[in-house]
């Protein structure tokens, strides 16, 4: 199935794109969530008139993610947690965390955007990926250090 994609989604291309996916995710999904349109001869047409706006678009959404790729590059983040004898914690971090001590430093992005597979639960120093564009991403350090207090 043939479609011409109205927004970007990041595990098939930007927006503008024409894409071919499966008949049902294309149907069952896409299509209702107005996330694309069938690429027929009408809406090609369509297209090819906003072009432009959507290439200018898309390059402002690129230079956007360049500079917040660059801000966040080389940030370390410090969280403090309770934490045994073993440097297993009482808990985890999640993104959530990571989120929230980004959002004190004043660095506003999406909890979304940050990549974390597990959540972290014992005590060091990790590597977090951050999406800040399409297909654009950049590490941070996150620092787990036990709190003074004892459980």
């Amino acid at each position: 199935m043939e479609l011409i994609l109205k927004e970007t989604i990041s595990t098939l291309g930007q927006e503008g794109a024409i894409v071919n996916v499966k008949a049902g995710y294309g149907r069952n999904y896409l299509l209702p969530q107005g996330k694309a349109v069938l690429a027929n001869v009408q809406n090609k047409s369509i297209l090819d008139r906003s072009l432009a706006t959507i290439k200018a678009k898309l390059e402002q959404e690129r230079q956007q993610a360049e500079g917040l790729s660059k801000k966040l590059a080389g940030i370390t983040i410090t969280i403090v947690q309770l934490a045994g004898d073993d440097s297993r914690l009482f808990g985890s971090v999640t993104s959530t965390d990571i989120h929230q001590k980004l959002a004190e430093m004043g660095i506003a992005i999406d909890k979304k955007q940050i990549v974390l597979a597990d959540p972290i639960k014992t005590l060091g120093e990790f590597t977090v990926k951050i999406k800040v564009g399409f297909q654009l991403t950049t590490d941070i350090i996150v620092k787990i250090v036990p709190s003074i207090e004892k459980a």
